[in-house]
């Protein structure tokens, strides 16, 4: 009785973001990623989506994953510092018809990264991401680098 009552209640998040890979050459990233935390522990499950660029060759990229967050126990100075791991799925595209490409790779992946949620006014935050994801199989590039900037829901 004593440890239900003083457990700590889970507190979660959803954010919305944009950013860009310069994986091989800069583009666009969008996705969502919603998590759940104790104190210093969190989960997160995210969907991104890395836009092609046929006229430099670059294919789009779409993973979902799912991370595990170390993070501080409260915000220091407004910021909230965490790390993460994690692993998923992704698929990678390129199609161009008057080039005759079409390639696509449907793997797994792994990631890690860091970043920090920017307490603004009540529940709601800013988030800075950034990530290494890990393609295997045969991917057209293995290793993609990813940052974004998200609006950030805490709940």
């Amino acid at each position: 009785m004593l440890v239900g009552a003083s457990a700590t209640p889970a507190s979660a998040d959803l954010t919305a973001f944009l950013g860009f890979s310069p994986t091989p050459e800069t583009h666009l990233a969008k996705g969502l990623a919603v998590g759940a935390g104790l104190v210093i522990v969190g989960f997160e499950f995210e969907y991104s989506h890395l836009d092609d660029d046929t006229a430099n060759l670059v294919p789009s990229l779409t993973t979902v994953s799912g991370n595990v967050l170390v993070q501080t126990p409260v915000p220091i100075h407004g910021w909230q510092l965490y790390g993460t791991i994690g692993g998923g799925g992704y698929r990678e595209k390129l199609f161009d018809r008057d080039r005759l490409l079409d390639f696509q790779e449907t793997q797994v992946t792994s990631n890690f990264g860091g970043g920090a949620k920017v307490n603004l006014v009540g529940p709601l935050r800013l988030r800075f991401d950034y990530r290494l994801f890990s393609l295997y199989g045969s991917p057209l590039h293995d290793k993609v680098h990813r940052f974004y900037v998200g609006a950030n829901l805490k709940f």
